[in-house]
């Protein structure tokens, strides 16, 4: 099974990440955590492990409305918010990758039968988030 959405956009990285957060906006996604993976890996491992990893970006989405009712539902799904949505862009590449977590991974691994629902709402929501990023601006 996947366990993410992918689309690929011939954009500059800093341009994606842009594009990206506003498409989340517009499906009612706040960005609550941001994590520079090639700005950790320089300060912790050095130039040439984050070289190596490119530019990449995780940025923790939260929909407030959604991630309340799945902790209503199963208070331990906490353990699985944010969604995460990665932007990344390998040194030398021409096209910008992102990622959004598949939120069926929660229906997985939750007994809630009220996860379903909410999964399937941000599943639509992140689905629709990436298809519009495809779309001309």
């Amino acid at each position: 099974m996947s366990y993410a959405h992918t689309i690929t956009m011939d954009a500059p990285f800093d341009e994606a990440v842009r594009i990206t957060r506003a498409a989340l906006a517009e499906q009612g996604f706040g960005v609550l955590t941001e994590i520079d993976l090639h700005a950790t890996f320089t300060a912790k491992l050095g130039v040439e492990q984050a070289d190596a990893v490119g530019d990449y970006l995780i940025l923790g989405a939260c929909n407030p409305l959604l991630a309340s009712r799945a902790v209503a539902a199963d208070p331990s799904i906490g353990a699985l918010l944010p969604c995460n949505v990665v932007v990344r862009r390998a040194a030398g590449a021409s096209a910008t990758t992102v990622q959004a977590i598949d939120p069926a991974i929660m229906v997985q691994l939750s007994h809630a039968p009220e996860i379903k629902d909410v999964a399937a709402e941000a599943d639509t929501r992140l689905r629709a988030a990436l298809a519009s990023m495809l779309s001309p601006r």
